[in-house]
């Protein structure tokens, strides 16, 4: 069974995480992506680390699996006309260089769609390519400060904190997949294609969903609560006899249920608690009278109960814990590749499981021009032509 993006060609010329990540996603689901970088090899996360394994950074490894590449010198002309041939055959092409810089070169969207108006073009900036900022830089910590992400993350006493993964990156790489997906999907009956605009700014705002719609309804500037939720309790964090556990009690029944079994099954009645609304307004005493019963026994006594009496509840876990959970592993979100410098390499799979056109593993993270040659002799280039444009340092 063919992959559900089998023959769609992709031209990449993104580098770091937000537009690599896109790419990968289109890569799982059989999409022919061709990363293109200088010679040499130019996206930055190549020697972000450690770790790095036999030289190879875990960094770059985890946004680049299933593609090929190659390696164009876009400074040159010669190189941008390779980049003008492989999209006259193309379907998507996607990059995330600066506003204004592929209008320099010739390769914005106005000039490659009369290359190939059947062309999904899509560009990842941090502030997009209209307004007051859109020729500023975009990195996902400082969008995470900017779109209000680092005001709601941490404790109300402590500063305020990023999220412990580039998020914003990664969110802005899921939103384009699904932008090129639907402007693919529309191109079936229109047979154009068309621009997509996407920014790392609007997609950190329109992430902070329940949160930004609490502010727009009620005027209120929301706190950080830590591990607390504004609109639900108990939804937390709670110390339990040897350490944290998570509790996210969704209705007043399971409230009901959960202080029926740590002992204090009169609380669910008292008028401040018996409702979602009242125990929003008394958190900080429902947390205490909660806690003082979970500290009589350890985390794992109270998930057991609690699971098997459907209240909603896990524990904290370390990467070595995520990493041999029986789920995990059942899921297959552990992959192995074998890349030709790292050697054996483990990688964390796709969440995508499809029924019939399912995702495939089938090439390691490539090595920086790995595919030059076989792509230009695809696109139709001579030896004669590839070797001169070895020796001109064009590839």
């Amino acid at each position: 069974m063919k992959a559900a993006l089998d023959g769609i060609k992709v031209v990449d010329l993104t580098r770091v995480l937000a537009g690599p990540y896109c790419t990968m996603i289109l890569a799982d689901l059989g999409a022919d992506v061709i990363k293109v970088e200088a010679p040499g090899g130019s996206d930055e996360t190549r020697s972000w680390g450690p770790p790095f394994q036999n030289g190879v950074s875990a960094y770059y490894l985890c946004a680049n699996r299933n593609k090929r590449s190659i390696t164009v010198n876009l400074k040159t002309e010669e190189g941008r006309e390779i980049i003008r041939k492989l999209t006259k055959e193309a379907d998507v092409l996607i990059h995330n260089f600066k506003t204004g810089s592929m209008e320099k070169w010739m390769l914005d969207y106005d000039s490659m769609k009369s290359i190939n108006p059947k062309l999904v073009y899509c560009s990842i900036t941090g502030f997009g390519e209209t307004g007051p900022d859109r020729h500023l830089p975009g990195y996902d910590y400082i969008i995470q400060g900017l779109s209000g992400l680092m005001s709601i993350t941490g404790y109300e006493e402590s500063e305020p904190l990023k999220i412990g993964v580039a998020m914003v990156d990664i969110l802005t790489g899921l939103y384009s997949a699904i932008a090129i997906e639907a402007a693919l999907f529309e191109r079936e009956k229109s047979g154009q294609g068309q621009k997509i605009d996407m920014s790392l700014l609007d997609t950190a705002v329109s992430s902070l969903a329940n949160v930004a719609s609490n502010y727009l309804i009620s005027g209120n500037v929301p706190k950080r609560l830590g591990n607390d939720h504004p609109n639900i309790v108990p939804y937390s964090t709670f110390k339990t006899m040897d350490g944290e556990m998570i509790i996210a009690v969704g209705n007043n029944r399971q409230f009901s249920t959960l202080c029926e079994i740590i002992g204090i099954p009169e609380v669910a009645y008292l008028e401040k608690y018996k409702t979602n609304d009242a125990r929003v307004k008394n958190s900080k005493g429902l947390t205490r009278i909660i806690e003082n019963q979970l500290q009589l026994k350890p985390a794992d006594h109270w998930i057991t109960l609690f699971t098997q009496n459907q209240i909603p509840c896990g524990p904290i876990q370390t990467m070595d814990q995520v990493f041999t959970h029986p789920q995990i592993i059942a899921r297959e979100m552990v992959v192995n590749f074998i890349h030709p410098e790292a050697g054996k390499v483990k990688l964390v799979g796709s969440p995508i499981k499809l029924s019939r056109t399912k995702v495939k593993m089938e090439r390691h993270p490539p090595l920086a021009g790995e595919h030059t040659i076989e792509v230009l002799q695809q696109a139709g280039f001579s030896k004669d032509e590839i070797v001169k444009l070895i020796e001109e340092k064009i590839v």
